[in-house]
């Protein structure tokens, strides 16, 4: 597969002076070729994978516990009504 830079550089709207484009264009040169590398390897008998090792939840039991009372939330804020937090209006 061949991709050249200036293609990509216009489409990502990046300009780029000669020496950029000789070095990006061998590192995506050499980029492609390993991928094609990778394509001949065998992987017929290789089942799909998303991670390489397994992976599980770490779940701890819901056990309800009693919340904060309402009074000790609010002691603490510099501004609130007798339910709610008061804080500065940032829509007009």
């Amino acid at each position: 597969m061949k991709i050249s830079v200036e293609y990509v550089a216009k489409l990502a709207r990046l300009s780029l002076s000669e020496k950029e484009r000789e070095l990006f264009g061998s590192q995506l040169n050499s980029i492609l070729n390993y991928m094609e590398k990778l394509n001949e390897v065998d992987t017929k008998d290789v089942e799909p994978t998303s991670h390489v090792i397994s992976l599980s939840n770490v779940m701890r039991d819901d056990i309800p516990v009693r919340s904060i009372k309402r009074e000790d939330a609010l002691m603490n804020a510099p501004e609130h009504t007798d339910k709610f937090y008061r804080v500065p209006k940032i829509i007009e």
